[in-house]
């Protein structure tokens, strides 16, 4: 009774006029948090909670890790409560689109990019944006045709050209986050430089043909279809990319200007989270890509905004933008494990054991093909324009690369949904469904689970250094001696002053050094000066830096 009438009086009731409302009662035991949310709620929370223990306890297991732990443990959830609702389906383990997109995914690649090394990852940009951009748009033409082709001869008739183009770029996503956890910096940094930075953009990538796809007409297909298709994935591409860095940069500008730390550091790191996430928000709003968005705002933001806080708020913002990544994938997969025993839509399709094997199968070896098809041809041609033998992608590297990269995960169940579940509900449109579901399962199960096992042999026993591998610096001081060295080596006992190499020469001979070499040169004169960075330290006295800015003054 009593907490009725502190619910009435929250409504502007009192004891008096309770009688004359005779509905309310009924409206007020109806509590304002739905149960079967807070249900909800507390199984996540419980299972996030073990796959922390679990994973910690199988961290030195090389067969296990704590992405392929929480699918392992939604699954198994998700056979509970078909048991405890005896084999009727629960919202429980309906997947969110928006729930993904909107509140899981930004944290992620967010910090992907905030944590990322920068020098090795722009040291291997060409390679990641060849495999990313490039080797992405092959596998999608790969699996769209041989979908096209290899479907009508299984039995399914009923998708249109649409669905077919859909269905490449739905399964070309990658999942970055199972991959990163079997590959090692340590270990091998070169490859995971790679995969990391081809699994970000490939997503990206992935996302935008799809959202290219459903932007085209084509009940109206003519010659200029294909370069419509181009014209809106580049567009949507550069577009994306100039958002996120100059978001990155507002931030950084807006705090260095401001300096929010001489007053709250939690000003300071308040923003900084609320500018890290308005970017993604702002692609959406835009119809972008927030994942190139937000990824790049995070490169950008970790290069100055990070720089200009005080040294308390550096180091909350790096563990608080970690710690929230890594409960948002643990969830993704726990999420992703719970929704394929979602039964209604295994009910919807229709289909036999063999028909959904046969299409699994289908996509699956699709994926193996369209994969290959990009990554020995393009890592063998880039291999051509490498004269250190060392520094060259061999291989037994190569291979990795691309069995790294078979699994898929959230991103390419989300699309999935996207396409087939808003549409007209047809038995064909579960089958694509429940066969992607298929697809992320084993890959993800059993390609993750043999990929760290698979380094070890192929790559680790009898390992010796490679070039690549090692954290080598650039060597600034070379490049100068570049930069200042005579265009003819004979010259160099003569008393003739040196012929300064032109800068179009070294960017042919050395292009990437020779680009981070200008860019350090154009950062330090005018970037640094406004937006901060490196260099620049608050002074705050009560925060460790100033402590000891106050002591060796004294």
């Amino acid at each position: 009774m009593a907490t009725k009438i502190l619910n009435a009086a929250m409504l502007g009731l009192t004891p008096e006029n309770m009688s004359s409302h005779e509905h309310l009662p009924s409206e007020l035991d109806a509590s304002l948090l739905n149960t079967s949310t807070v249900i909800a709620l507390c199984v996540f929370f419980a299972l996030l909670c073990a796959c922390i223990v679990i994973g910690h306890l199988l961290e030195e297991n090389r067969w296990a890790n704590e992405s392929i732990t929480a699918l392992l443990l939604g699954l198994c959830a998700g056979v509970v409560v078909l048991l405890i609702r005896k084999g009727e389906s629960s919202h429980l383990m309906k997947f969110s689109e928006d729930l993904f997109f909107l509140y899981l995914l930004p944290p992620i690649i967010f910090n992907a990019g905030f944590q990322v090394k920068k020098k090795r990852f722009f040291k291997n940009f060409t390679t990641i944006l060849l495999f990313g951009i490039f080797g992405t748009v092959i596998s999608f033409c790969i699996i769209s045709l041989g979908v096209f082709w290899t479907f009508k001869k299984i039995g399914v008739r009923s998708l249109n050209i649409k669905d077919h183009l859909a269905i490449g770029a739905i399964m070309s996503a990658t999942d970055s986050v199972c991959t990163l956890q079997v590959l090692s910096q340590d270990e091998t940094p070169f490859l995971y430089s790679i995969v990391f930075g081809e699994g970000v953009v490939n997503d990206a990538t992935s996302i935008v043909l799809f959202n290219s796809v459903q932007t085209l007409d084509f009940d109206n297909i003519d010659g200029f279809t294909a370069l419509k298709l181009i014209g809106t994935f580049l567009y949507l591409f550069f577009t994306s990319t100039a958002l996120g860095l100059a978001a990155g940069l507002l931030s950084a500008f807006i705090i260095k200007t401001l300096y929010f730390g001489r007053h709250s550091t939690d000003r300071e790191f308040a923003l900084m989270i609320l500018m890290a996430y308005l970017p993604y928000l702002l692609a959406e709003l835009l119809n972008l890509s927030g994942i190139l968005t937000v990824f790049f705002c995070g490169i950008v933001m970790s290069h100055y905004t990070w720089h200009n806080v005080t040294e308390s708020s550096r180091i909350t913002t790096k563990h608080a933008f970690a710690t929230i990544s890594f409960i948002a994938e643990t969830f993704i997969f726990l999420y992703v494990g719970m929704d394929a025993l979602d039964i209604d839509k295994w009910r919807e399709s229709k289909a036999s054991a063999g028909t959904s094997a046969a299409i699994s199968s289908t996509l699956f070896a699709l994926v193996l093909v369209g994969r290959a098809a990009f990554i020995f041809p393009l890592a063998n041609i880039l291999n051509c324009f490498q004269k250190i033998e060392s520094s060259k992608i061999h291989f037994k590297q190569q291979f990795i690369i691309w069995w790294a990269g078979l699994m898929r995960g959230a991103v390419t169940i989300a699309l999935s949904y996207n396409q087939f579940a808003s549409s007209v509900k047809s038995p064909e449109s579960a089958l694509m469904i429940t066969s992607t579901i298929i697809v992320v399962l084993f890959s993800t199960i059993v390609c993750g689970s043999v990929t760290k096992p698979l380094i070890e042999a192929v790559l680790l026993r009898h390992r010796k250094p490679m070039v690549s591998d090692l954290d080598d610096n650039v060597s600034l001081e070379e490049l100068r001696v570049l930069l200042l060295e005579s265009g003819d080596p004979n010259n160099s006992n003569n008393n003739q002053p040196a012929r300064r190499a032109s800068s179009l020469r070294l960017l042919i001979s050395h292009p990437t050094t020779t680009v981070h070499y200008f860019w350090r040169k154009f950062d330090d004169k005018f970037m640094r000066p406004v937006f901060g960075g490196r260099g620049f330290v608050p002074f705050v006295p009560s925060s460790p830096t100033g402590a000891a800015d106050d002591s060796s003054s004294a």
